[in-house]
């Protein structure tokens, strides 16, 4: 399947957005990509939010019709990740997996919070750039449990199939063989990142330890499970989050 992004606004400005074609019709990537790229084979579809080795901190607007990519605001002003020590931005590309939902009213036994009502986050480690709205097919290796200021926030770590690496990298092990030091460089990453921004650093469950391709397709389903109770209607798509905040979605 093929599917073409339609940018409107300027990028320097809170009206940008991207927006998604396919067949000449306006589609969500939230909604309307599949998930499954090859259920039998465990090939998914990834969108690109951000880009590697930049900084703009881009994402699925789950609140707006059709669900387009904008950069998120904070106080009025555009958001960006800085640069930490070694990194320009995003070391990988950074996205989405369309048709999953992390349930806001549902508390997740292993890390103890409530998902952050967000798609579940993906990183490709892949050599290529993607650009943004891009939709790469992916492998899973595993998975980072990270507690984003207090909500759960699963990190998919994935590759690209057609990455040159993606016959030698099929789990976490395979990537430290290929890539000495990476997943330990991920944690420390989503450890820090919001650090120059003036908080602490982030939590994680499993002391931090990355788990396996196992629990990664587990989650994986679990929140595909979710998204088709919230699109049927069997989940409200507005109400009251486990922590008392409210939550709002576009279908």
């Amino acid at each position: 399947m093929s599917y073409t992004t339609k940018p409107t606004g300027d990028p320097s400005t809170t009206d940008y957005r991207v927006f998604f074609e396919k067949d000449g019709k306006q589609i969500s990537p939230f909604h309307d990509i599949p998930l499954h790229a090859s259920k039998d084979s465990h090939v998914f579809n990834v969108v690109i939010e951000i880009p590697k080795d930049t900084n703009a901190k881009l994402e699925i607007s789950t609140k707006e019709k059709f669900n387009p990519i904008k950069q998120d605001v904070k106080n009025g002003k555009l958001r960006f990740v800085a640069d930490l020590p070694g990194h320009k931005g995003y070391p990988w590309n950074y996205g989405a997996f369309p048709q999953t939902w992390e349930n806001p009213t549902h508390k997740e036994p292993d890390t103890d919070a409530f998902g952050d009502n967000d798609p579940l986050d993906v990183c490709e480690i892949g050599s290529e750039k993607a650009a943004v709205g891009q939709v790469k097919q992916v492998k899973v290796l595993g998975t980072l449990a990270l507690i984003d200021e207090g909500e759960t926030d699963w990190k998919i770590i994935t590759i690209d199939v057609h990455d040159p690496l993606a016959q030698k990298i099929n789990t976490l092990e395979d990537l430290e063989r290929e890539k000495p030091g990476y997943v330990k460089a991920m944690h420390d990453w989503f450890r820090d990142y919001k650090i120059p921004d003036g908080k602490p650093p982030n939590k994680f469950a499993f002391n931090g330890e990355a788990k396996n391709k196992d629990l990664a397709l587990k989650v994986i389903e679990e929140n595909h499970k979710f998204w088709q109770e919230l699109t049927s209607g069997k989940i409200p798509s507005k109400g009251t989050k486990g922590n008392g905040d409210k939550y709002e979605i576009s279908l």
